[in-house]
């Protein structure tokens, strides 16, 4: 099993994903660990690790060894005295869907952190994705076209319940999550600035390419979404308590799976603030509305690179 020099690294499938074992239960790293979990992170794009017993306060601080926090969503309020902490809770609604975190700001997070508070006895598995291996699956010419193709990201629209079948509260979290309305353009194919990785930059928040018509914008982003979540390109993350999943947001793709009845599940996200997307051809994406300031500034890779 590979190993690093304080780490145990143990693959959980050939393409993505891995258990780091070694790094205790307070999850305190040094400079040296930071470096390593980092290249970690750049190779396996998720990494698990059990039996932590850290609360909120620890959960940021082990995100912020990664670099600047952002606050806890554009919109969506943060847990009362843990401004960077976002409840992911299945009271306040199920968005299952494929979707990188917050992707309609010009600058959407590098990394996620989930930590598991509430637990269901079954169910409730979260599913993460390579966009680099998807990427890699695509033929040729496939690729190529990819390659050429830019997309705008938006928060606005229906993306967790129709609205035919939204109750009241619903609507409510609904008009709080648009309150600010974002739309962003970003290249289809991501570099990842650490790595030089391409990857698939879509998922749910992408509505549209840019030169195609809505039916056309559809099409397009169903079939490269396809080659996203491929069984073979997917973790399957069944949570259990006292756990955390850190992952690499440029380049993978997250679900929550809808399949534990009504019983309660929650988990506490902590992001890290991002670089701004670049394309093959070297450009950067840019925003067409709303402002993110108050959400996150803008890392730049020189800082990123160094970690």
């Amino acid at each position: 099993m590979p190993s690093t020099n304080r780490f145990e690294i143990r693959k959980l499938t050939a393409r993505i994903g891995a258990e780091v074992i070694g790094a205790g239960p307070q999850l305190d790293l040094d400079d040296d660990g930071i470096i390593e979990i980092r290249a970690a992170l750049n190779e396996h794009k998720a990494l698990v690790f059990r039996d932590v017993t850290i609360d909120d306060e620890g959960q940021q601080r082990f995100a912020g060894y990664f670099g600047d926090l952002t606050s806890a969503h554009p919109t969506v309020p943060a847990i009362e005295g843990a401004p960077n902490v976002l409840p992911v809770d299945s009271e306040l609604g199920r968005a299952n869907h494929w979707h990188s975190d917050v992707t309609f700001v010009v600058s959407p997070p590098q990394a996620s952190t989930l930590r598991s508070i509430v637990v269901p006895p079954y169910g409730g598995e979260t599913l993460i994705a390579s966009s680099a291996a998807a990427y890699r699956d695509l033929p040729e010419a496939l690729r190529a076209f990819a390659g050429s193709l830019w997309a705008v990201h938006t928060n606005d629209y229906d993306y967790a319940v129709p609205p035919e079948s939204a109750d009241e509260a619903e609507n409510e979290r609904r008009a709080q999550f648009i309150s600010i309305r974002y739309e962003t353009v970003h290249p289809v194919v991501r570099v990842h600035p650490l790595t030089g990785e391409r990857g698939l930059f879509i998922g749910g928040f992408a509505q549209r390419i840019l030169g195609f018509s809505g039916e056309q914008s559809r099409d397009i982003l169903r079939l490269l979404q396809s080659y996203v979540t491929r069984p073979e390109n997917v973790l399957r993350w069944r949570w259990e308590p006292g756990q955390l999943v850190l992952f690499d947001n440029r380049i993978t793709q997250h679900y929550a799976i809808d399949n534990y009845d009504d019983l309660p599940r929650r988990l506490n996200r902590v992001t890290v603030a991002g670089d701004i997307p670049v394309g093959v051809e070297g450009k950067q994406s840019y925003s067409l509305t709303g402002d993110a300031s108050h959400y996150t500034t803008v890392a730049q890779v020189k800082e990123l690179a160094a970690v």
